[in-house]
């Protein structure tokens, strides 16, 4: 009999709960404030934002200083990051709510964008009603106090080594930038290989997480010795105190941009895009620099995993149904 992931079926229970009571919370959201906001307040813009709340509710408070705008927005949870964010804007394309989303990884703007969500706006000359800002990279966590030099994985793929069962943290991949990353492996190492990391990553007894920043706190307390996580909640960790280093691996790794989307159609003076334009400013850009949010703002010289975009949008349901397989097993 397979070994499963510590607490995976408990974690993916919790997780499959909060994507529930999120999304109902979401159309309660949309029945008591956004239907309002947008037929009877033309002075207030609905955001739907996947950037963590605490960094973005500083850009917005600017924001409303500088413009006398009012944006409402509606924020995701770190246990169903962007995901279902993005199945309420799918829900909702005939008939938008939200002029504005704001997502903290690609792939799901990829998604919106090629279901024709965003329909014909434009914010860059020949884009389709989304641009990515900033950068913020994948990494391995460690406490170099725990593990040496020496000692580190050179790979992902060392990772499914002995060394590392029951002593490797990552969050559930059905969701957020942990998500992006799996698909985005998968089109660059082609199925079999991909399938075949999965399995021995879940053979090896990994704690499935809600979060990123989860892993970190994990590594920390020295329940794990090395997790997969994201820049910014190595940054955050480091700054709370936490004795822990980031890693990388740029080949294995992934660069995450921020994204910044026209929901509904907005030309230049109307008040969407100027929080759009806002959003995209280098002054915004190096906030969420100084606070962690982002790493840098542009993106990190280096060959760091690029993914084939084409070839994940075009297996992402099929990749999501072979993650769920995998580590519920």
């Amino acid at each position: 009999m397979s070994a499963k992931p510590r607490g995976v079926n408990a974690v993916l229970l919790v997780l499959l709960l909060a994507l529930v009571l999120g999304l109902f919370l979401l159309l309660f959201l949309s029945l008591v404030t956004g239907r309002v906001g947008q037929r009877n307040d033309s002075s207030s813009l609905i955001l739907y934002c996947a950037q963590d709340q605490v960094f973005a509710e500083r850009a917005l408070e600017e924001f409303h200083r500088r413009t006398g705008l009012k944006v409402r927005a509606v924020f995701d949870s770190e246990a169903v990051k962007t995901v279902g964010m993005a199945n309420r804007l799918l829900a909702e394309a005939k008939d938008p709510v939200a002029h504005v989303f704001w997502g903290n990884e690609e792939l799901r703007t990829r998604q919106l964008a090629e279901r024709g969500v965003f329909g014909t706006n434009q914010i860059i000359a020949g884009g389709k009603g989304w641009a990515a800002f900033g950068a913020r990279t994948r990494r391995l966590v460690v406490d170099p106090n725990r593990v040496g030099a020496a000692e580190r994985p050179a790979s992902l793929v060392e990772l499914t080594n002995a060394r590392w069962k029951g002593k490797l943290s990552l969050a559930v991949p059905l969701f957020g930038t942990t998500s992006t990353h799996f698909h985005a492996l998968r089109a660059r190492w082609g199925e079999e290989a991909w399938r075949r990391w999965c399995s021995a990553l879940a053979e090896n007894e990994p704690f499935l997480e809600p979060g990123n920043s989860h892993v970190v706190r994990r590594v920390a307390r020295g329940e794990a010795l090395v997790g997969l996580t994201d820049s910014d909640d190595i940054f955050v960790a480091r700054k709370e105190g936490s004795r822990v280093e980031g890693l990388t691996l740029e080949e294995d790794l992934l660069v995450v941009p921020n994204t910044v989307a026209l929901v509904r159609p907005a030309g230049p003076a109307d008040p969407a895009r100027r929080l759009v334009d806002f959003l995209m400013s280098p002054e915004v850009v190096n906030l969420l620099v100084r606070e962690g949010a982002l790493e840098s703002a542009n993106v990190p010289q280096g060959r760091w995993l690029a993914p084939d975009w084409t070839r994940v949008l075009r297996d992402l349901d099929v990749t999501v149904g072979e993650i769920e397989g995998i580590f519920r097993k």
